[in-house]
């Protein structure tokens, strides 16, 4: 979408939208349905972190590798193939067309909603006034009295000297990369570092996890943790675990990340290395403190329950206020703002339920409490467990990695949280996310008729199993 040539140098317009993510873009079409003349401004492309270099390419990929695993264990199912190759060139080409198609779409969207779009970079010059430098190094100033801020967030980098010097990779520099890496060291067990740890892997490429804390994934539950954590090795990545990165440096092979831990200082030698280290607000170039717009120590917009910051009439929605990071969130942050202005319907973000699913394979889902979270609590609840292995669907894909764990209240039967560790775990964690929203009891997902043989089928069995009591007595975490 290029530079519309009508917008003014000067304008008022009833709202401004900074950032063409998953709330700003639906959010500025449905002011601009409502009557409103809205502006949206973009610095870099429409569709924001998730469909440009988060959910939609990175899935993409995952998707790829998991037809790469299964061809390789094809023999399982008593089907001979001929050695598997990847070709890495056109799993990129397949990522890069779908990605291209994504943000087309929201392009057009916007288009159609009648929105006016400026790609450039906006600056607040007050509290209701912005100044934009467009593609072609114009200038815009304008004014609303409505601001909407949803800038996202991107890549952090520890300050970890000879890092950028190295050549490291941030998740959006290897969605870049040309040539499969033979040896991929990534910074940080985190999310973001399995689920491109275990797509590598299945790649071809050898796999180095260096991450400082003594485990993966630290809330969520050991025996989860411990399921997941042996499901990536033997898909073949390498785990180093309390290990503190040193240094980085060039070297002859591509990069060199030295490592300290108990048994001292390590050189990890690899082609690429990824900065898996989490990630930051896109905060520091939009000059805030002209419009006052008070930020927490990590950079993050502070917003009340509503999403109003500070300001009168400023808002921020999405990964740049902090919290919970996951466009699913972003979108429910427009749907509360888009109800309250248009359609005098108020709801809080402290109310609503945060699923999550990280697409590792077996994927790991989860909403709510876990039982770690309830021992520490010292909540009175029945804890179901399911392996993977009991589950007939499971069986009969050859899928049995993982399990299955819920926790119910001990006097109403309502289940308070799930975990699902498992083929498809995002989906069966939904058919137990919708019973949480519909007040379903668990005994009534035991009595249940599911169609044979599915995924949701093995809920009867989840909670015919023998639970496990968490009384009153605090656990630390």
């Amino acid at each position: 979408m290029t530079h519309n040539p009508a917008i003014p140098k000067h304008a008022h317009r009833d709202a401004i939208v900074i950032g063409a993510g998953q709330a700003g873009g639906p959010l500025a079409g449905s002011l601009v349905k409502s009557g409103r003349h809205v502006t949206l401004i973009e610095k870099v492309h429409i569709g924001g972190t998730c469909v440009n270099e988060g959910c939609t390419p990175t899935k993409t990929m995952i998707a790829s590798a998991r037809v790469a695993h299964l061809a390789r264990h094809a023999g399982e199912y008593g089907v001979t193939t001929s050695a598997v190759t990847v070709d890495f060139q056109r799993v990129q080409a397949r990522k890069d067309t779908v990605v291209e198609s994504f943000r087309s779409g929201s392009a057009t969207g916007l288009q159609r909603a009648g929105v006016e779009v400026i790609m450039g970079h906006a600056r607040f010059s007050g509290p209701h006034s912005v100044t934009v430098t467009d593609e072609d190094g114009s200038l815009h100033e304008l004014e609303a009295p409505l601001v909407f801020i949803n800038t996202g967030t991107r890549p952090r980098w520890p300050d970890i000297p000879g890092l950028r010097d190295a050549g490291a990779l941030d998740s959006t520099g290897l969605l870049k990369v040309d040539q499969k890496p033979e040896h991929l060291l990534i910074l940080g067990g985190g999310y973001i570092g399995l689920e491109f740890g275990q797509a590598f892997a299945r790649f071809g490429s050898r796999v180095t996890i260096v991450e400082q804390a003594e485990r993966l994934a630290m809330k969520e539950d050991p025996d989860v943790v411990a399921a997941l954590t042996a499901a990536l090795r033997e898909d073949g990545v390498e785990f180093l675990f309390g290990q503190k990165a040193v240094r980085a440096g060039g070297s002859p092979v591509g990069a060199e990340l030295t490592i300290a831990g108990p048994q001292g200082e390590q050189v990890l030698a690899g082609t690429h290395l990824l900065v898996a280290a989490g990630r930051t607000a896109n905060t520091d170039g939009l000059n805030l403190e002209a419009a006052g717009v008070k930020v927490d120590h990590h950079g993050n917009i502070v917003v009340d329950e509503h999403l109003r910051t500070n300001v009168e009439g400023i808002y921020a929605l999405g990964d740049v206020k902090g919290g919970p990071a996951f466009t699913h969130i972003a979108y429910d942050d427009y749907r509360i703002v888009r109800d309250a202005l248009l359609h005098g319907r108020f709801r809080s973000t402290q109310d609503r339920p945060v699923p999550y699913t990280v697409f590792t394979d077996p994927q790991l889902a989860r909403i709510g409490l876990n039982e770690t979270q309830a021992r520490a609590q010292g909540l009175r609840a029945q804890v179901y467990t399911l392996p993977m292995s009991h589950v007939a669907r499971a069986i009969e894909t050859n899928e049995t990695r993982g399990l299955m764990k819920a926790l119910v209240d001990e006097e109403t039967d309502q289940i308070i949280g799930a975990t699902v560790l498992g083929v498809e775990g995002g989906e069966v964690l939904s058919v137990l996310q919708m019973a949480m929203m519909g007040g379903v009891r668990a005994s009534a997902l035991r009595d249940g008729v599911f169609a044979h043989p599915t995924l949701s089928e093995s809920l009867n069995n989840l909670f015919m199993s023998t639970p496990v009591s968490v009384g009153r007595e605090v656990v630390s975490g």
